[in-house]
């Protein structure tokens, strides 16, 4: 079963046009504010239906619910690859968040029942981080195709961006339909100790069942906390990593210009291909490795509260580059910018560390039967956050995008930065060391 929860999440990860989503947004007019609200709305939904699709998950099957998240998600890509229009986007969105609502935890809960079926438990930090680190792998070759997609296009077609990030989408298709082949493999144990039959009373049931016992364990409490903290603020904040590396790949002299330069889409696809190869690499590194950083400072509790500091050093060293970029001269005009995205890419680090320590500090506060439910309160919490923070970021953006001395420059993603230094630093006021365990 490794070979096939691994090759789900390579899988899983040819998304092919996440690198240029939010380019994607921008070429179809989008400013931030509504690329904000259309990541809120996202994550609104994702919200919504969260936690009764682990709930559903639990005592329906699993499987079952992983076959319908991919469905979902295929409709949601066909949606983006045919259409521009912003309303368009608003539905393909919705189907997104239905896959997201019952994919995420669910198939984290089938791991963990696996582990305990097979009666090894206490390889759920490792074993989980491998799995994830062929997530990351498959992301590494999923940014090489896309980048090779669009480089050639542009060179032999001359489409515009637009109509390249719409082949992008379809493209995403074909990997989501090996997916479901895979699921057909999956033993049928793994749909979860609830049964085949379920009413909508059960489901509910179950579900507020769970979250009673969660808010009562101040263990559990503690831990949502943090998940909205680092992993909310994360998840907002990734793919500003897009605009600043298009800033940074236009302010390129290298190939520019020319017979043979590169046009501003293959400079972009260049250096997009070079950042995420590399941060996916080390993200996928990261996740196998993480049981070690635990390991070595003493256990998980240890483990999270040093990833919490790194990540509040991160933070600053982004928000000192982009700050730099309306202060410096045109010489060293690359140096923000470059300490940018190097600081980017050592969030993506923190988080491919930081995520098998907190899921095993979350299974390790459950029980096996509520697994889904319990990892799908955890991410509602998340997008709950996110939704909030998106569009408030998104405005502050487009704000500092027009003000002053950070009028087309990567200061402008300054408020990106100030915004994880914030909510870190607010995270770390209020939670306490723990012993680990």
């Amino acid at each position: 079963m490794l070979f096939r929860f691994s090759l789900y999440g390579f899988l899983k990860n040819q998304r092919y046009y996440d690198p240029f989503i939010i380019l994607f947004f921008r070429e179809a007019g989008l400013s931030f504010t509504t690329i904000g609200l259309l990541v809120g709305f996202r994550e609104i939904l994702i919200n919504i239906f969260e936690v009764p699709s682990g709930a559903l998950a639990d005592v329906w099957g699993r499987r079952r619910c992983m076959i319908f998240s991919f469905c979902a998600y295929i409709a949601s890509f066909t949606i983006f690859a045919f259409s521009t229009a912003v309303w368009h986007f608003f539905a393909a969105m919705s189907l997104f968040a239905l896959g997201d609502a019952f994919r995420t935890g669910t198939h984290k809960a089938m791991i963990f029942g696996h582990l305990v079926r097979e009666g090894r438990s206490d390889e759920k930090v490792r074993y989980y981080g491998v799995t994830r680190s062929f997530s990351k792998l498959g992301s590494a070759v999923s940014i090489v195709i896309a980048s090779a997609t669009v480089f050639a296009v542009s060179a032999f077609r001359g489409d515009t961006g637009i109509r390249i990030y719409r082949y992008l989408f379809a493209a995403t298709i074909v990997p989501y339909l090996a997916g479901l082949i895979n699921f057909a493999g999956y033993p049928a144990y793994l749909d979860g100790p609830g049964g085949r039959s379920f009413s909508i009373r059960q489901v509910f049931a179950h579900l507020f069942g769970v979250i009673r016992n969660a808010l009562k364990a101040p263990r559990l409490r503690r831990l949502l906390v943090e998940s909205i903290g680092f992993e909310g603020t994360y998840k907002v904040a990734k793919d500003y990593l897009q605009p600043i590396i298009k800033y940074t790949a236009l302010s390129l002299p290298l190939l520019a210009g020319g017979r043979a330069g590169l046009n501003d889409l293959q400079r972009t696809a260049a250096l997009i291909l070079v950042v995420y190869v590399a941060l996916h690499l080390l993200e996928s590194l990261a996740s196998r490795r993480s049981y070690v950083l635990r390991n070595r400072l003493g256990g998980s509790e240890r483990g999270a509260r040093f990833l919490w500091w790194m990540n509040l050093a991160v933070f600053a060293a982004i928000a000192a580059g982009l700050g730099l970029d309306a202060c410096i001269g045109e010489s060293a005009a690359l140096l923000g910018p470059a300490v940018a995205i190097a600081g980017f890419t050592g969030l993506a680090v923190l988080q491919n560390l930081w995520r098998p320590i907190q899921i095993g500090r979350f299974s390790a506060g459950g029980d096996e039967a509520a697994g889904a439910t319990i990892l799908s309160i955890e991410s509602q919490a998340k997008c709950l956050s996110a939704a909030i923070i998106a569009p408030l970021l998104g405005l502050a953006v487009d704000y500092a995008g027009s003000f002053g001395p950070t009028d087309g420059k990567g200061a402008a993603f300054v408020p990106v930065a100030l915004t994880g230094l914030l909510i870190t630093a607010a995270v770390l006021a209020f939670i306490r060391p723990k012993r680990s365990r």
